[in-house]
């Protein structure tokens, strides 16, 4: 019976992310022109917004992460989160000036709050030998619905001439039904108490993880927001029409190799696998440093989807391997705060850089961060040695 629960808990996980991606993707691609074009942002406040979005993820994160160690409970914050989501939504439909965009990107972005949760639901739901195939999955279904989020948006915003406002509007229904289907369907597995949970301390974490950690807060400083990589295009020549496509590309590439990134990091180990996530953003950067052509630039949306595709599967697998089993959601959750915090500086100082000295100059930083982490990952970490199946 616990088999089976475990069997639909993925399954459901997978309906609700592809659910909760196809709406929050309707309106992505178009989310930094929406911010620069109608609500009037310049570049540095496109990186604050973006960056202050991911420092709510992390922390948001950690603190649901801590609070369901200490409560024993999951589900709850996963199908909370998505109604957040579905809500910012919403309120972005009804945002004039780019000022009354803050508090709903909080929102959005708190919903993130199902993150740690729901990744300790599915570790806890998986072996060693198909852990990282279940994150690989769950990434794979994130992107196919935000695949077909793109594709809507094409079709709805530049053929049927349906405008922003009523896109954000339409855009929070996927994700009421997949909270609805969390709600409903999943069984959460009740936690062993005997262990009173006393509350979560770095002591508690070993060297590796602690290693992994400060590297990979180092790689999020350099990993500026997408939207970095959208406005880039468009200032190079490509048309506004075609920079939802360009984001379609990426996306298709994230969706189809996720799965498989994942179970080659099951079949070779974690390390390799992000060594090679890590190697496809170089190329993301030498490219627009170094290569820029139409046909180039196209290629470095390959390069980023299949860059996510590797990093988040492998990433989120090996963080709850080397994580104490008692503290595995108040681990992943510190794990995203910091990364988070990281990333809110980087965005936002690329947006500076952008703006005051020249728009190759974030390329370069993040490259330089990119080689650092890569060496750190290379020679100071070790993974787990998974049991053979």
């Amino acid at each position: 019976m616990e088999e089976k629960d475990d069997k639909n808990t993925i399954r459901t996980f997978a309906a609700a992310s592809f659910l909760n991606d196809f709406g929050s993707d309707i309106i992505y691609p178009i989310w930094p022109l929406f911010l620069t074009t109608v609500l009037g942002a310049n570049m540095a406040i496109l990186g604050l917004i973006d960056g202050l979005g991911e420092a709510i993820v992390s922390i948001s994160q950690a603190v649901t992460g801590y609070v369901s160690d200490k409560i024993r409970r999951r589900k709850v914050f996963v199908w909370v989160g998505y109604l957040c989501g579905a809500t910012s939504r919403i309120g972005y439909a009804f945002s004039t000036v780019w000022g009354h965009i803050i508090p709903f990107r909080i929102l959005d972005r708190a919903g993130k709050m199902r993150g740690a949760p729901r990744d300790a639901l599915i570790a806890d739901a998986s072996t060693d030998q198909n852990r990282g195939r279940h994150f690989g999955l769950l990434r794979a279904m994130d992107n196919l619905g935000a695949v077909c989020g793109i594709v809507l948006c094409i079709i709805c915003f530049w053929y049927l001439n349906i405008g922003y406002r009523e896109l954000f509007f339409f855009a929070a229904i996927p994700s009421i039904i997949g909270a609805l289907l969390v709600v409903l369907l999943i069984r959460e597995r009740k936690l062993e108490t005997k262990n009173i949970f006393k509350g979560f301390s770095f002591k508690d974490l070993n060297r590796n993880f602690t290693m992994f950690l400060f590297l990979s807060a180092i790689f999020a400083l350099g990993s500026f927001s997408y939207s970095f990589l959208l406005i880039s295009a468009k200032q190079f020549g490509f048309e506004v029409i075609f920079v939802p496509v360009l984001y379609l590309i990426f996306t298709v590439f994230a969706a189809v190799f996720s799965y498989p990134f994942g179970r080659l990091a099951d079949r070779i180990g974690r390390k390799p696998v992000l060594l090679i996530s890590y190697v496809f953003w170089a190329a993301v950067c030498l490219i627009f440093i170094f290569l820029q052509s139409y046909w180039l630039i196209v290629l470095t949306f390959v390069f980023y989807g299949l860059h996510r595709a590797a990093l988040e599967p492998a990433q989120k697998t090996f963080v709850a391997e080397l994580a104490p089993s008692e503290y595995r959601a108040s681990s992943l959750g510190w794990y995203q705060m910091v990364i988070g915090l990281c990333a809110f500086p980087a965005s936002f100082i690329a947006g500076l850089l952008w703006d005051s000295i020249g728009i190759e100059v974030p390329f370069y930083l993040s490259l330089a961060l990119t080689v650092i982490s890569s060496l750190l990952l290379l020679f100071f970490v070790q993974e787990k040695k998974l049991a053979l199946s």
